[in-house]
């Protein structure tokens, strides 16, 4: 039984050592391993964005310190029904670090999306 292609289609396209070498530095920039992804990607859109995403893993660990922070309030207000104002402030002190970053990123991004 033939497995049907997602793309039937072959193209062949010659290059010479130079422009080879070109391709392969500017698919190691984008962060492309797949010739064949880099050159489909590059013909439909004319363009490879590659986006650095470690501020959004640090803004995603801080927002799991947040959660697992606020779990543990609410465990200790609806365990024994109350909580000291010091656990609310440190929670309002990791919100504000969490979501000053976030805006940061939310503006580098919608600048990146006006390109």
């Amino acid at each position: 039984m033939t497995k049907k292609r997602r793309r039937p289609v072959h193209l062949h396209v010659m290059v010479s050592e130079e422009e080879q070498a070109l391709i392969r530095e500017r698919m190691a920039e984008a962060g492309i391993r797949n010739m064949g992804a880099y050159m489909r990607k590059m013909a439909l859109n004319g363009y490879v964005l590659h986006v650095d995403l470690s501020p959004v893993r640090e803004l995603v660990s801080l927002q799991r310190r947040c959660s697992n922070n606020l779990n543990q309030v609410a465990i200790q207000a609806n365990t024994y029904g109350g909580i000291y104002p010091e656990e609310i402030a440190a929670l309002q002190r990791d919100y504000a670090a969490l979501w000053g970053p976030l805006s940061d990123l939310l503006e580098r991004l919608s600048a990146v999306v006006e390109l």
